[in-house]
């Protein structure tokens, strides 16, 4: 592993080479007007060819040894709340953050940033380390890890590891959750694929959690003979990386075998009369590598993995070392591969570390310290045999989500960036305590404790492990975090103190679990605490005019004073969803409650808040302008209310010309296609933006003001002059939402430009440390692309895509199952369909977007070629279908419906 002060040198090589690429921007602009106090173009006159190549489906994104595009490429392939292991671009496995370090970010060095707007400043990981100096795989490997062939060919005996360095070209595919990756060499007759990942599985937290890799290799045999080749696989013992010590400590590899396995075994203990119990250590654990091939043989120790020895075979069921020397366990194969056909092997790599302490253990209730994934299994060789045992299920399963995922018609660019940013479940930001329960950083190792004014912008948990955020809300928001006035703690355990953005959006969300399940238990169960900390937000609102005025943190870092419209709108959303659980829950009073203070709030927010351009934040009386706010500038989050009210289909909380206005002002004074002048003028924000990149900024001054942003400024303003993705995804999602598809596609695009392989890890999005969750908010973008509603409790299903409408094609979950849905138009009639490829769907009423402008007069349904009776009701726009019954679409089932 590399010095900080190696780092370093690195860092000004590696700027020297990308400053060249940051300066070439990938967004065509013919042209712009500039506001010359903000930097800003007001007019952006980009490429309509470029813009119309968004909506393409394209294909899918691969990343190439021959462009330089595989160095920084770290894809989480362990399981969820498991640690990280990343999967390089060349296919071994790096950084290896499995063994409960708590370290904050993924390489935390400070980083010198000797640009000239920032001279002298050390970026430290929760200040973007990663994104100006990425770290790159082979910097960070603390055990060796690798997969090699050996054949015969034209007389000569070829041994090639499967890295970069060994073949003419080798690309990957970014299909979170399965990394691709290809190797080939015209000289050779065979091809190479390796497919890499987790069990992933929505809705199957479970299963998605274990710790494990599975690698399975392909070959290829292009040639017109038959030909056998030698796969190997090593493994070194690294167990207790940080604790184990020489002289106190040795490892050993244990060969074993069972019905479905055959691997190598890796522990380590203490020698004799070493008091220290190592098995208490933090990283005390064991490793395994194991395969499925029957013929397989193992080695508990080879001497290197250079040239033959990777091939080499020992006989000794075990082999113990000391500390210092390396211990690789090894699995060989032989596969014969007839002409013109192909073979594979599957390799299992899995760990049990289940030491698991949060801090200093002291915050923290006891049955919380250990991981859960020690409840089912006793160590590693365990994980393997579950794995071995379940390999067709686990295996057919992930690769179904995967197929389900990119069926679509949406861009694959677009299905990758909304999607993979819940690889973050899958690092360190991510945790499940041994007693069940979910536990996460902000991001990794840093601001702890289920960060509500974090968390609450995430949106892809909620939809694909729903089960994950329940228990959030239930057993945490809702439970050890809930104040008997009915604040919400923003940090559970960490901090008592609600943040009143973090509350707002937290009764937003447990509306969105409650719509995630089956019936309505959920609300049920917990509702009267919900109805508390409803309540909670009505009672900021000291003078009564619907629209919270008590100063209280914010996700911004600050507590800010008076009428903020950002915070108003999504108190305005939290408590309108508060009355339509009211509803449901025959509370009648209480709707009543939450209805008035959403009808005041909102008028007096468009009327007072509303300056005829975007919506402000208006000073206390009182304190007027002294401390730190957003006041007359043109904030990302202003009308963030209306965004999240989108995301749980709640009409409108703000109107819609005035939230339409907002949204064309953040598009003319806040987006930027190249940040570099914005950026040399406005100092102190952090590098989620580097010159030649595009995104949207966080606050600008449109009105020219002198203290735009208060007379007492603090640290925090620093945020105001960055991009940070998450508050870029949420925006885009809304955009879309409100059919300004071209601002939100392009906006999404520039996110997913700033991290393209050639540049940084494209599966980090970077905030206070890597893998931020507010970047979850990505799959929003996804779920108003599709124009997507459910309600599980009453069957009801909703699409309304905002593209590509009369040939639409998309992936959906919902409470039991996930599946495909399709619509498409044939002159003057439409089919709609929903296919379940997992679990169930229990349906009564759908809904959908009219695609003729004329009277629907016949609707029909089939259920597995069965009819099924309807009635159904239109107006100019949509059309709604009862069914007669609820109906259960199983897996593998199709529901298609015919409107004329």
């Amino acid at each position: 592993m590399n010095t900080p002060l190696n780092k370093r040198r690195h860092f000004i090589k590696q700027t020297a080479v990308l400053t060249a690429g940051f300066l070439a921007s990938r967004l065509p602009v013919k042209g712009a007007v500039l506001n010359i106090n903000n930097n800003i173009p007001l007019t952006k006159q980009i490429d309509p060819s470029w813009i119309k190549n968004l909506y393409q489906r394209g294909a899918v994104t691969t990343y190439l040894k021959s462009k330089n595009e595989l160095q920084f490429i770290g894809m989480p392939v362990g399981g969820i709340n498991t640690g990280t292991l990343y999967l390089s671009g060349d296919g071994r496995l790096w950084l290896w953050d499995i063994f409960n370090l708590n370290q904050e970010g993924v390489n935390p060095l400070d980083i010198s940033w000797e640009d000239n707007a920032h001279a002298g400043k050390k970026i430290r990981s929760r200040d973007g380390s990663a994104y100006v100096a990425p770290a790159t795989a082979n910097e960070i490997r603390p055990l060796e890890q690798g997969f090699a062939i050996k054949m015969e060919h034209e007389g000569k005996t070829i041994t090639r590891q499967l890295r970069q360095e060994d073949w003419k070209e080798v690309s990957f595919e970014a299909t979170y959750p399965v990394g691709k990756i290809k190797y080939t060499d015209a000289a050779l007759p065979i091809e190479i694929t390796m497919l890499a990942y987790s069990p992933f599985i929505p809705l199957d937290e479970t299963n998605s959690g274990l710790p494990a890799t599975i690698c399975t290799i392909q070959i290829n045999n292009t040639s017109n003979k038959n030909i056998q080749v030698d796969v190997a696989a090593w493994l070194e013992n690294k167990t207790a990386l940080h604790s184990a010590t020489g002289g106190k400590h040795q490892r050993t590899n244990t060969r074993f075998k069972n019905e479905n396995i055959t691997g190598v075994f890796s522990t380590v203990d203490n020698m004799f009369g070493n008091k220290d119990k190592i098995e208490k250590a933090f990283d005390y654990g064991t490793l395994s590598l194991s395969t499925l091939q029957k013929n397989a043989t193992t080695s508990t120790s080879i001497k290197s993995i250079n040239g033959k020895d990777v091939f080499g075979f020992n006989e000794t069921e075990s082999t113990t070392k000391s500390i210092s020397q390396k211990l690789i366990g090894s699995i060989t194969s032989k596969l014969t591969i007839t002409a013109k056909q192909s073979a594979s092997i599957d390799f299992i790599i899995s760990w049990h570390t289940p030491n698991l302490v949060i801090g200093n253990g002291k915050t923290l209730p006891k049955e919380d310290e250990g991981r859960f994934y020690a409840n089912q299994f006793s160590d590693a060789k365990a994980v393997a045999a579950y794995v071995g045992a379940n390999f067709n299920m686990l295996s057919s399963t992930t690769l179904l989500w995967l197929q389900t995922w990119y069926d679509s018609t949406l861009p694959h660019w677009f299905l990758d960036r909304t999607f993979l940013n819940i690889s973050a479940m899958a690092t360190t930001t991510s945790h499940r305590f041994k007693s069940g329960r979910s536990w996460a950083w902000e991001g990794v190792g840093a601001c702890s404790g289920n960060c509500t004014h974090v968390w609450q912008y995430a949106q892809a948990v909620g939809r694909i492990f729903p089960a994950i955020e329940k228990d959030n809300r239930q057993r945490v928001d809702l439970g050890i975090a809930l104040r008997q006035d009915g604040g919400i703690s923003f940090r559970g355990e960490f901090d008592r103190r609600p943040a009143i953005d973090g509350q707002a959006g937290t009764i937003l969300r447990v509306y969105r679990e409650h719509k995630m399940c089956a019936d309505d238990t959920f609300l049920k169960n917990n509702w009267n605490n919900t109805k508390k900390a409803i309540q909670f937000i009505i009672n900021q609102d000291r003078n009564k005019d619907g629209m919270t005025d008590t100063p209280m943190e914010n996700t911004l870092d600050a507590v800010w004073d008076g009428e903020i419209a950002w915070i108003v709108g999504l108190c305005i959303a939290g408590v309108k969803a508060g009355q339509l659980m009211a509803v449901e829950m025959k509370d009648d009073a209480f709707a009543e409650v939450c209805k008035t203070y959403v009808e005041t709030g909102k008028k007096n927010m468009e009327a007072e808040l509303f300056n005829g351009e975007y919506f402000i934040h208006k000073p206390d009386a009182v304190k007027g302008r002294k401390k730190l706010g957003s006041y007359n500038t043109c904030h990302i989050d202003q009308v963030y209310g209306q965004s999240w009210a989108f995301q749980v289909g709640i009409d409108r909380v703000i109107d819609k010309e005035k939230t339409l206005s907002a949204l064309r002002s953040l598009w003319k004074y806040n987006f930027k296609a190249d940040v570099a002048s914005y950026i040399k003028e406005h100092k102190g924000g952090r590098p989620y933006a580097l010159p030649g990149e595009g995104g949207m900024i966080m606050n600008t001054n449109p009105k020219n003001e002198p203290k735009p942003f208060g007379d007492d400024t603090t640290w925090q303003l620093g945020y105001f002059h960055e991009c940070m993705s998450g508050f870029e995804h949420q925006v885009a999602s809304h955009l879309i939402a409100e059919n300004m598809v071209d601002e939100g596609l392009i906006l999404t695009r520039m996110v997913h430009e700033r991290y393209h392989a050639s540049k940084r890890n494209p599966f980090n999005e970077i905030e206070c440390s890597d893998h931020y969750a507010r970047a979850m908010a990505s799959y929003g973008t996804f779920i108003t692309a599709c124009g997507f509603d459910y309600h599980g409790p009453k069957g009801f299903i909703s699409f309304a895509p905002k593209w590509n409408k009369e040939t639409f094609k998309a992936p959906f979950t919902v409470a039991e199952g996930w599946g495909t849905y399709a619509q498409n138009k044939l002159g003057n009639q439409q089919k709609h369909s929903l296919t379940v490829k997992y679990g169930s769907l229990k349906l009564t009423t759908l809904h959908f977007e009219k695609m003729v402008d004329q009277k629907i007069t016949q609707v029909s349904a089939m259920l597995n070629d069965q009819k099924i009776a309807l009635k159904f009701n239109q107006d100019t726009t949509s059309i709604q279908i009862e069914l007669s019954n609820p109906n259960i679409i199983k897996a593998s089932q199709s529901l298609i419906i015919i409107i004329k």
